[in-house]
């Protein structure tokens, strides 16, 4: 039997519709603009706008960016410290949930109330940058990584999930004579895809978006990340109108500015974009199981 919709029905489906567009056009034009931007001549940006003439298109822009050794070591830092702390903040999470999952735990309930005070009370700043310097870290990947490795929503995640593991499985297994450890790594593991690909995504996108922990823990600059990198490139271009008297030198400064900022930002962009399309068909069934009880 077929249900038809009703005027009602069919007014709210109609706003659905226009509020979805709204939403995708919010999305979508600035970043057709950015990308159109990044190979326009910077000249014909400022006074004109957006053209599609291609005789106002240039990659300058890419060029410099591309012949810039800064930028190539700090786009294979980024991906160094963005992968590795994936890993290390998935392990941790999928562990220390998994174990928080079972009633079997002595102490389960102490230990998630400890976990959840961090996520309203830290130490801040200073005691941090003590704590990693006392620990030898400054100037080394491991600033990056362990200070933030344990994220105490991903744990609370992980631990949802899988409560959600049925129970007969573990139990079949222990009749078998599967150990705790067989358990995990042969049965729950593979069943977890979800979550797993969830949390990697979101570790992932958060540290490739990070640059402040680099800026405080890492001096070096053949260990900046891409981010850092970025950033030092566009306040270098940058100047107040007092520090250059010559006004050709301040266009040429506002215009190089210009050239770089968009290429740079599509650049930077690239690894996300791919990376979506590949995790999507994970990230809705992961949120969402991990949403249960």
């Amino acid at each position: 039997m077929t249900i038809k919709p009703t005027g009602l029905d069919r007014l709210i489906l109609a706003l659905n519709a226009i509020f979805l567009t709204c939403a995708v056009l919010v999305v979508v034009v600035p970043l057709i603009y950015i990308v159109i931007a990044s190979f326009m001549d910077p000249t014909v940006l400022l006074n004109q706008g957006l053209s599609f003439k291609v005789s106002d298109w240039s990659l300058d822009g890419y060029q410099m960016i591309l012949s810039n050794p800064a930028m190539i070591r700090g786009f294979a830092n980024a991906v160094l410290y963005s992968v590795s702390f994936a890993f290390v903040t998935v392990a941790v999470s999928i562990c220390a949930g998994y174990a928080l999952s079972e009633e079997r735990l002595a102490g389960r309930g102490f230990f998630m109330v400890i976990f959840i005070i961090t996520m309203f009370f830290g130490g801040g700043l200073i005691p941090t940058y003590l704590l990693v310097r006392n620990l030898g870290m400054l100037d080394t990947i491991w600033a990056i990584i362990i200070p933030g490795a344990v994220n105490v929503w991903n744990i609370i995640l992980s631990r949802t999930f899988f409560k959600g593991v049925p129970r007969e499985l573990k139990e079949a297994a222990n009749v078998d004579g599967a150990s705790d450890m067989k358990i995990f790594f042969q049965i729950v593991i593979p069943l977890s895809k979800p979550i797993i690909f969830v949390l990697a995504l979101y570790a992932f996108v958060g540290q490739w978006n990070s640059y402040f922990d680099a800026m405080i823990y890492l001096d070096n600059p053949n260990l900046h990340p891409l981010q850092l990198v970025l950033r030092s490139i566009l306040i270098q271009n940058q100047a107040a109108p007092g520090m250059i008297s010559d006004q050709l030198a301040m266009a040429e400064l506002k215009r190089l500015s210009e050239m770089i900022k968009y290429s740079a930002i599509v650049i930077s962009s690239l690894p996300l974009i791919i990376m979506y399309p590949f995790f999507q068909k994970y990230f809705e069934k992961g949120v969402m199981v991990g949403s249960l009880k």
